[in-house]
């Protein structure tokens, strides 16, 4: 049960980001989550903190699309495109709860790149 209500959780707090409804989409976090960005060095302690971070953020989501959520018990993860001003960011989301909050989330961004073709012989393109 815990599983669904954790799924469930990350259903409506992707669908809230996408909506850019700030206040639903912080529901999901313990008042004293964390979330790290490694890539930038930083750690947001604190959803009044984290909600008060993306609600100065300069610029609204032109596009929001999850493409896969994976997880078991309380450990989740969420690969999703984010664009903003016209430029996508591929962004991988880790997400740790207790008591049906999360408790500590990690987001690593990457941009798109072009893939090289001398390797096109052993792939196939993906969505």
């Amino acid at each position: 049960m815990k599983e669904e209500e954790n799924r469930e959780a990350l259903n409506a707090h992707w669908q809230a980001s996408a909506a850019s409804d700030l206040a639903a989409e912080h529901e999901i976090y313990d008042d004293d989550a964390i979330c790290d960005y490694p890539q930038s060095g930083e750690r947001i302690v604190g959803r009044t903190h984290l909600q008060a971070l993306r609600s100065h953020h300069p610029d609204t989501p032109s596009g929001f699309d999850v493409r896969r959520i994976q997880g078991a018990g309380d450990l989740w993860v969420t690969e999703y495109t984010i664009v903003y001003k016209g430029r996508a960011a591929c962004v991988v989301s880790i997400m740790e709860f207790r008591d049906g909050k999360v408790v500590h989330e990690t987001q690593y961004f990457s941009e798109p790149f072009e893939a090289p073709g001398w390797r096109s012989q052993w792939v196939e393109q993906i969505a």
